[in-house]
């Protein structure tokens, strides 16, 4: 009954679905819940009951998922006759109800959208009505915004054609002011020469000198160039002309007292240096001419121009005691020294030039200029007298190479000179260009002397041989015993170490090479004529040293032949053909020796080539092949005496093998001499 009663009151209460439980999160657990929450708490009661009458015994799962105990059969059976779950029909109404309400909902819901839908429409209908009618009220205003923009731009370009002729019409009445002035300062000036004492104030006041100086170069100016055309009115045909020459005459006369006057003020402010003083005159002289005139006379009176006894001092620096010859050492440490105070003497002017000066690169330009034109090349002058290359004088007093090297040491440190006056300041002045053209005249003959020198040093060495040979062959007397004493030392035997220093002197002219030859294809023109004569020498040198063994050779053969008559030989040897066997062996042994020489100073050659002279002829195309034809062609020379030499002693030996294999051949007193020269031949 309880449980009926629940049932039925149930039932009867009415179920309501609000539209809001749609809105939001929407959840169907959450409004399913909401709708049998009512109902199955009832059931879930009633079954906590029943499982609570139950036994303690055994029980049994029924299918509905209740549980009975195995003891009470009797009351499961029973239980069947009544319904599981009574609230099924309760929840079936539920369930019906709400799905009509969701129904109505539903339809309400529709109309609602359909009533929305019409009302959006005609508001959008409006919109599209409204939007049309901005576009249009847009369009006229940018329209309108053009229009005045137009304007605006028409207003300013008139306002500034305005402003144009405004601040022209300024100027031309500025202009007119100006010349109206001038004019009547001119006339001032356009009378009977002489009569400047008569001038207004302003040209005779100390005080106004800078404003009379700007008036005066005006004047001048507009007298020299415009007057005649600006002023056609005033003054015209010849009375205009002869006053004109008149007025710029006096003008010129004024102009340059007035220089002359600031000059002397500018010298004797120099002289207290009053630096202010200076500054003010430098200003107003650079009025005239640009302050040339003010620039170069401040140069000009420097003491190291005018001083005789600065320039005596360089000279005494530099060159030493006139009475003997300096050496590039020495020089070179005085150039050093001359050239550290030049450097320093210019920077201390360059310090007042630029307090002094409106232009003080100008200035650093005139003052360096004077110093490398006047100081330095007076010093070079002395320094670098030009030997002559037909009557040079004697190596021993230094020859064509010390005008070289002092040539060298002279330009190396004037090129430091050069770079250093370039780091204190030298305006837009080419120091370097300047520096080249002081040594300009020995540039362009320096190749020419390098190869005298080169001469010159070959010949002295060659004669310094030839006079030790003839210190050595002296005591040596005629023909005898003694080996063919007389023919073996009297040749000029090849010396490496004479092919050595022939090197030597091509690696120094070489060095000087690179330093006066700027360009890649001036340096290796330099370079080849100096290397060619380095290879002429080397040529000659072997060529006459393996020639003069052969001269050996041949008088040898000479004395072999005259002492070997016919078919048979005398029983008794003489001195005479004992000496012409000893002479064989020993230009033999001269020649060989000889070859041997030839052949290392070859590779000496070959070695400084590779080493010194193959990279500086590289960059420049063909020189370095044509360097290297020049070099076979002057060593096929010694290639063909040394071919002829050996043929002779092939000869000779053959010749010697001969004699000894002749059967009228007896063994004699000489046979140890005779085995000995056999065993010089084998080795």
């Amino acid at each position: 009954m309880k449980e009926r009663s629940k049932s039925s009151s149930v039932s009867n209460l009415p179920l309501i679905l609000n539209i809001d439980d749609f809105k939001g999160d929407f959840s169907f657990d959450a409004l399913f819940g909401n709708l049998v929450n009512e109902l199955l708490p009832s059931f879930q009661e009633d079954s906590a009951d029943s499982a609570d009458g139950h036994g303690i015994g055994g029980t049994d799962v029924l299918p509905n998922g209740h549980t009975r105990t195995s003891s009470d059969a009797t009351k499961f059976a029973q239980g069947l006759s009544a319904p599981l779950f009574p609230e099924v029909d309760a929840l079936l109404l539920l369930f019906k109800n709400s799905c009509k309400e969701l129904v109505d909902l539903r339809k309400q819901i529709d109309g609602k959208l359909s009533n929305l839908k019409k009302e959006v429409s005609t508001q959008d209908d409006k919109h599209r009505k409204t939007l049309t009618e901005l576009e249009k009220g847009v369009d006229g205003l940018f329209n309108s915004f053009a229009r005045l923009d137009s304007r605006i731009s028409s207003v300013g370009q008139t306002a500034a054609k305005v402003g144009d002729h405004l601040q022209s019409a300024d100027a031309q009445r500025e202009t007119a002011s100006q010349a109206i002035e001038l004019i009547k300062y001119l006339m001032e000036f356009n009378r009977n020469p002489g009569s400047l004492m008569e001038l207004s104030p302003l040209f005779s006041d100390d005080s106004r000198v800078a404003e009379a100086a700007s008036i005066a170069q005006k004047l001048r100016s507009f007298a020299e160039e415009d007057i005649s055309k600006a002023m056609p009115s005033v003054v015209g045909g010849a009375t205009a002309s002869r006053g004109l020459e008149v007025a710029v005459a006096n003008l010129q006369e004024y102009c340059n007292e007035l220089e002359n006057r600031l000059l002397a003020r500018f010298d004797a402010a120099s002289q207290r240096r009053e630096l202010s003083t200076m500054s003010e005159c430098a200003k107003i002289l650079s009025q005239f001419n640009r302050g040339t005139s003010a620039m170069q006379h401040y140069v000009a009176t420097r003491p190291m121009f005018i001083d005789v006894e600065v320039m005596n001092s360089d000279n005494k620096l530099v060159l030493g005691d006139q009475s003997s010859q300096a050496s590039p050492n020495y020089v070179a440490r005085g150039l050093s020294k001359l050239y550290k105070e030049i450097t320093d003497t210019v920077r201390k002017e360059a310090a007042t030039i630029m307090a002094v000066f409106p232009s003080p690169n100008d200035v650093m330009s005139i003052l360096v200029q004077r110093v490398l034109e006047q100081r330095v090349t007076s010093l070079l002058d002395k320094l670098l007298e030009k030997p002559s290359i037909a009557h040079p004088r004697p190596v021993g007093e230094g020859g064509i190479l010390l005008y070289l090297r002092m040539l060298a040491v002279a330009y190396e440190k004037t090129q430091e000179l050069a770079r250093d006056l370039r780091a204190v300041g030298c305006g837009d002045l080419d120091v370097e260009g300047l520096t080249e053209s002081l040594f300009s005249a020995h540039k362009d003959e320096y190749p020419e002397y390098e190869q005298a020198s080169l001469r010159q040093l070959y010949q002295a060495k060659l004669e310094e041989l030839r006079a030790e040979s003839q210190k050595v062959s002296e005591p040596s007397g005629t023909i005898g015993r003694s080996k063919g004493a007389s023919v073996a030392s009297s040749p000029l035997e090849i010396s490496v170490a004479a092919v050595t220093e022939f090197v030597r002197w091509n690696e120094e002219a070489i060095t000087r090479c690179t330093l006066f030859s700027s360009l890649p294809a001036t340096l290796a023109a330099n370079v080849r004529s100096v290397f060619t004569c380095l290879l002429h020498q080397v040529s000659q040198y072997i060529t006459d040293g393996l020639e003069r063994a052969r001269d050996s050779l041949t008088e040898a053969a000479s004395l072999r032949e005259r002492f070997v008559i016919g078919s048979s030989v005398s029983r008794r040897v003489t001195s005479q053909a004992e000496a012409a066997a000893a002479a064989g062996e020993s230009s033999f042994k001269s020649f060989m020796v000889a070859v041997q020489r030839a052949g290392s100073s070859v590779a000496i050659v070959q070695q400084y080539f590779a080493n010194s002279i193959s990279r500086l002829l590289l960059p420049v195309d063909g020189s370095h092949a044509a360097t290297c034809e020049e070099m076979a062609t002057a060593m096929s020379s010694a290639e063909g005496a040394a071919f002829k030499g050996l043929h002779q002693c092939i000869e000779t030996v053959m010749a010697e093998v001969s004699y000894f294999q002749s059967p009228n051949l007896m063994v004699l007193d000489n046979s140890m001499g005779s085995n000995c020269w056999i065993r010089t031949c084998l080795t």
